[in-house]
């Protein structure tokens, strides 16, 4: 049964899950399956937002396109898209709401990209009233703004019989963000004797809500054949002749079509301000479909369960940004890990510990021209790493060590000083949190932390990439060898993840090591302490099985210090080769880690927490959910030993389809799941969607291998 929305004027929180997708490789938005834009930063990922209802539903700003009438509601994806569509119904009528970031196919015309955030909504049965309401809150809520509703002469207007008033738009201006957006719209009619509809932008004043600047609304009264589009974007900031500016008075002075003085008053105008006409909506509509539907149409991927994959790869490509090739965690900030919790983190940054299983989703699914962008900027960061010969556990979209982002704080004109953190972590105590989960964070303090396991996703991600990429240069394996001479150096410093412990994840120092040997004998590449590599390798790999394994539960602890506490993390181990999938030790781990919490282990309903809070302190506090992360890796743990036991190869085919259910209505992830079935944390989450495609490789090509069936 369908649950119907009644229309309020007080709108709550709208479950994490229930929200769509849309970006153009610089940012992204999501949208709520009520037709609000929820979360939306310009011009990019980690820029402030503009919208953020998702974290503060009062005063976090909103561009919403709702009934105001009860409806039901749909949302899809247009088919191998990220093309957005909701859908309102009632008895008395059908709307959709189409919502895209333009995309344009390469062998397009050479117009820029157009970072403008299109919605058009249209009535295709019947009628329904709709409220549009687009109220700004910049640079995250903190910065005020002036809104003016005036006369707009980008627009091409179509011919009417009927008098009508000038065509308005809405300029929101913000000079303490340094930010300007203005509203326009074009309203249409597909069918002779439907009229177009009229719209009218009214002021709308929410500073009882807590807003610091207007907002524009409009009602509309649609019927069938009834469109009207709506495009936000930021206006470009220059001064354009007359000519520029198009009306039917001009051309029936000059005795020239009206289109034909269009088209000609567009060549003066910059190429990111093109007139806005009906035939370039439809073009940019039909482009950007064709660039979805061209890109996932050359994934390699034959295995089972397509569907998820290519949406899971839809996803990914929509955290990348395309200026560098980095790949952002998630476009989305401070979602918290357990409601009402205190895990909310900013994850707007791309983190090395993704690096390798990225790489290995983007190398699995045929897409090598992302694969290797990426890794360009992997090795960017490897040659410009810090004096000590360390890297950052994650770096900024951007690459550069004095980011765009850091001049967004509170006094917007200082110099950034030497040495300013490039992610700086600030709590917003401002905004509600979502569902009241406090406090919003922004930027990450963990950026100057110590961790040392992402050395070796590090050496993985390279290793991975010298299989099926491009051949590593000399300037470069000298920066990779430093790499590995900086582990074996450090390997027993401590990690900030756990203060004075020494984690088991140094499976991964391992894994750095024996990456670095393994580059240097298949690449036959100068290495010149390579018998101290391979004495370091075994000697750490001996470590690990005498110190981190407790003997007694017959599990691998997760630090020599403390052999009680268990570690989800530890599946990685043959997925990252550390041991074989079939090692009694591993296997006894995993069959430990599958048992209910209230028996010892980490999986409860087929979902797997990352370890128990109860019984560590991992300097943080708080609760939190199980790990859509860990479950995959469980279930590709249990794939890989399945080519030796059946059983668990049928337990990882059970545990993924049950996974399967737990995506959102469009098959998007979050990072984590509460006991109780509801998303949580940051959403989309790229680790999630990598690790998706990762398990249901392997999980088909271990099952094709058992049966010797090819699905």
């Amino acid at each position: 049964m369908m649950n119907v929305t009644q229309p309020q004027k007080d709108r709550g929180y709208i479950p994490l899950a229930d929200h769509g997708l849309i970006g153009n490789l610089r940012t992204a938005a999501l949208i709520s399956t009520d037709g609000s834009v929820e979360s939306y930063c310009v011009p990019n990922f980690d820029s402030p937002s503009v919208f953020a209802r998702i974290l503060d539903k009062d005063k976090g700003g909103h561009f919403s396109i709702t009934p105001t009438v009860p409806f039901t509601t749909k949302q899809s994806y247009l088919p191998n898209s990220n093309i957005l569509q909701t859908k309102y119904l009632n008895e008395q009528g059908v709307a959709t709401v189409t919502d895209f970031l333009p995309r344009q196919p390469k062998s397009a015309t050479a117009r820029p990209l157009l970072a403008w955030l299109i919605r058009r909504v249209e009535v295709i049965r019947g009628s329904m009233p709709l409220r549009v309401e687009c109220a700004p809150a910049f640079n995250y809520a903190r910065s005020p703004h002036t809104t003016d509703i005036i006369l707009d002469t980008s627009v091409a207007l179509s011919f009417s019989s009927v008098p009508r008033g000038s065509h308005d738009k809405a300029l929101f201006s913000s000079p303490d963000a340094g930010l300007d957006l203005d509203l326009r719209f074009i309203a249409e009619s597909g069918l002779e004797n439907v009229q177009e509809p009229h719209v009218q932008l009214n002021l709308l004043d929410l500073r009882a809500q807590g807003h610091k600047g207007p907002g524009v609304w409009t009602e509309l009264e649609l019927r069938e054949g009834q469109a009207v589009t709506f495009v936000l974007r930021t206006p470009p900031d220059v001064k354009l002749p007359p000519q520029a500016h198009p009306t039917r008075e001009t051309a029936e002075e000059m005795g020239v079509p009206y289109e034909k003085l269009v088209a000609g008053a567009s060549t003066l105008r910059p190429p990111d301000d093109p007139i806005l006409t009906r035939s370039l909506l439809r073009e940019l509509l039909e482009q950007t479909n064709s660039y979805w539907n061209a890109w996932i149409g050359r994934s390699t991927y034959t295995g089972s369960w397509k569907e998820a994959v290519n949406r899971s790869a839809l996803a990914l490509k929509l955290l990348i940004y395309e200026p560098t090739g980095a790949v952002v965690a998630s476009p989305t900030f401070s979602l918290p890990e357990y409601i009402g919790g205190t895990r909310n983190w900013d994850y707007r940054a791309s983190w090395i510990r993704d690096s390798s299983f990225t790489l290995y989703a983007l190398i699995r699914l045929g897409f090598t021209h992302e694969a290797n962008a990426y890794m360009e900027f992997i090795f960017e960061r490897v040659r410009g790493r810090d004096a000590d010969g360390s890297l950052k556990i994650m770096y900024t979209i951007h690459g550069e060590f004095d980011s765009a982002y850091a001049i967004w704080r509170d006094d917007l004109t200082r110099d950034l000083p030497k040495g300013e953190k490039e992610f700086p972590e600030e709590e917003l105590l401002h905004l509600d949190g979502h569902k009241g989960s406090k406090p919003v964070r922004i930027g990450n303090g963990a950026i100057d932390h110590v961790q040392l396991d992402i050395y070796g996703e590090l050496m993985d991600c390279i290793y991975l990439s010298q299989k099926y990429g491009r051949p590593l240069g000399y300037d470069t394996w000298v920066a990779v060898r430093d790499i590995v001479e900086y582990v074996i150096a450090h390997v027993h410093d401590p990690d900030f993840s756990q203060p004075g412990f020494i984690r088991i994840v140094c499976s991964l120092y391992r894994v750095a090591i024996d990456r670095g040997i393994r580059l240097a004998e298949k690449r036959s590449l100068p290495c010149p302490r390579r018998n101290e590599w391979y004495a370091a390798r075994d000697a750490l790999y001996e470590e690990i099985m005498q110190k981190g394994w407790n003997a007694d539960k017959r599990f691998f602890a997760q630090s020599y210090e403390d052999l009680e506490i268990l570690d989800s993390a530890l599946l990685i181990m043959p997925l990252v080769f550390f041991c074989t999938p079939a090692d009694p030790r591993f296997l006894s781990t995993l069959r430990n880690i599958l048992q209910s919490p209230e028996r010892g282990g980490l999986t409860s309903n087929g979902l797997v927490y990352r370890y128990d809070v109860s019984k560590t302190d991992d300097g943080v506090g708080g609760e939190e959910g199980t790990f859509c992360l860990c479950t995959l890796w469980c279930i590709e743990a249990l794939a890989r030993a399945g080519e030796y036991d059946k059983v668990m190869l049928n337990k990882a085919v059970a545990m993924f389809e049950d996974f399967l259910q737990y995506t959102n209505h469009l098959g998007l992830c979050t990072e984590e799941i509460s006991d109780a079935g509801e998303a949580l944390g940051n959403a989309v989450q790229g680790f999630t969607h990598v690790t998706l495609i990762s398990a249901a490789y392997n999980l088909s090509r271990m099952r094709a291998k058992v049966t010797g069936v090819i699905l």
